[in-house]
């Protein structure tokens, strides 16, 4: 896996502990006050189809293994598993503020985090956990105002501009300014393999009218590139270029670095963004 990413300058391989994850050039910079990666297959304790580093405590998986891989994680970023907020994916485009009081929800606790695609907060040591096996991860931080969130966009919630939305949000609720706000597009499904049909294709065109240069034709089928049509997003919200990465990973090309639902036909574990504000 070093070999593989050594040639691109927007993500740094880690591997610490035995566990392997990414970390984002541009949020490398603040990691006095930012802690964040992106967990690939590699590390952990789980057997077969879900071989070895998955996150999910709704698969078939022995919930014994799925936490000692948290353990682990927890122990390469330096942060406590009790500190973790896990969200509850439907594909929408809802997002939860969340605090102190959430610390150990959808791990150790009983979550009413219900419904959830995107977490965010303000609060130090309060780690936001979000769940992916070839949905678009994506990670927002403000460091003026020292915001934080992450999103999952998955093309269902991509069509409902999650990304958007989670920077309206930083603006109401932490009054952050959208030309101070780093974005990372992390690993995610490229237009390489996410193929589509007509009647998806229709409804990115019908939804964003200025998405056809992200929309290619093989044949009867179309590929779609969620992490470009992301990034215009964003731009489209006042964010500066300069300061969205895009790591341009495909997650079903390089499955056998990160879990991907279609490169393992549905049989596959997840990935987590994991991101937390620490004190300086």
């Amino acid at each position: 896996m070093k070999e593989r990413f050594q040639s691109n300058s927007n993500v740094e391989y880690v591997e610490k502990n035995g566990v392997e994850f990414i970390r984002f050039n541009n949020l490398n910079k603040y990691s006095d006050i930012l802690v964040h990666c992106f967990t690939t297959r590699r590390g952990g304790v789980s057997e077969g189809e879900y071989e070895s580093l998955n996150m999910a405590f709704n698969k078939k998986d022995k919930r014994e293994n799925v936490e000692e891989n948290y353990r682990r994680v927890a122990k390469a970023l330096g942060i406590d598993t009790e500190n973790m907020v896990l969200s509850n994916q439907v594909h929408d485009n809802k997002i939860r503020v969340v605090t102190e009081a959430d610390r150990g929800k959808g791990i150790y606790r009983k979550s009413d985090i219900i419904g959830v695609d995107g977490l965010m907060t303000d609060k130090t040591d309060v780690a936001l956990v979000t769940f992916y096996a070839d949905c678009v991860p994506v990670f927002l931080f403000e460091p003026v105002k020292r915001v934080i969130a992450l999103v999952h966009s998955g093309w269902r919630s991509t069509l409902k501009d999650i990304s958007k939305e989670a920077v309206i949000k930083m603006k109401e609720e932490f009054d952050c300014r959208t030309e101070d706000i780093e974005a990372a597009i992390g690993p995610s499904i490229g237009q390489c393999c996410f193929e589509v049909g007509e009647e998806v294709y229709a409804e990115f065109i019908n939804t964003f009218n200025w998405c056809e240069a992200y929309c290619k034709k093989v044949k009867d089928k179309w590929f779609i590139d969620l992490q470009s049509i992301i990034k215009t997003s964003l731009l489209m919200q006042g964010l500066e270029e300069n300061k969205i990465l895009n790591a341009g990973i495909c997650t079903k090309c390089n499955n056998d670095i990160f879990f991907s639902h279609r490169g393992d036909n549905g049989k596959t574990g997840t990935l987590t963004a994991i991101m937390q504000l620490k004190n300086p």
